[in-house]
């Protein structure tokens, strides 16, 4: 950690390995989905030890105090130095992952129950259906 009083946001989250590259912490920030000291920050903004930074990282809601600054990039041990989750955001974010495993996505059962590609019989049974529907349809068209 350098001696620096300030730097940029976007430089920061990339710094302390919230986001990969620069551009998807700009664009992370630019979509509001970051804020300092709970108001709405631009990607140059400049930040301070003791900022509180709120951020999503995928779907996790996460909230840092700022405890250092980094002008690079290092290796993670390093980068988790320069922030701590506060108690409150450790706590929502366990409630959150309680909640999503013992709820999960409905759409995911039905991910689990097939494998991809439908089987001979499945593949059957859909050309069945689409005949059926084609036949229906063209006499219809007929004026039958």
């Amino acid at each position: 950690m350098s001696e620096i009083a300030s730097m940029r946001l976007d430089k920061w989250l990339w710094a302390a390995r919230f986001y990969k590259t620069r551009s998807l912490a700009v664009e992370q920030i630019g979509k509001g989905r970051v804020t300092v000291n709970a108001s709405a920050a631009k990607a140059s903004r400049e930040i301070r030890v003791g900022d509180t930074i709120a951020l999503r990282q995928g779907n996790v809601p996460k909230t840092v105090k700022v405890l250092g600054l980094s002008p690079m990039r290092g290796p993670a041990p390093v980068a988790q130095q320069l922030y701590a989750e506060t108690a409150e955001s450790i706590a929502e974010r366990e409630r959150l992952a309680e909640q999503h495993r013992l709820a999960p996505e409905p759409a995911a059962s039905i991910a689990l129950q097939h494998d991809g590609r439908p089987s001979k019989r499945d593949r059957r049974s859909i050309d069945r259906v689409r005949h059926e529907w084609n036949d229906r349809w063209s006499a219809s068209l007929d004026g039958n």
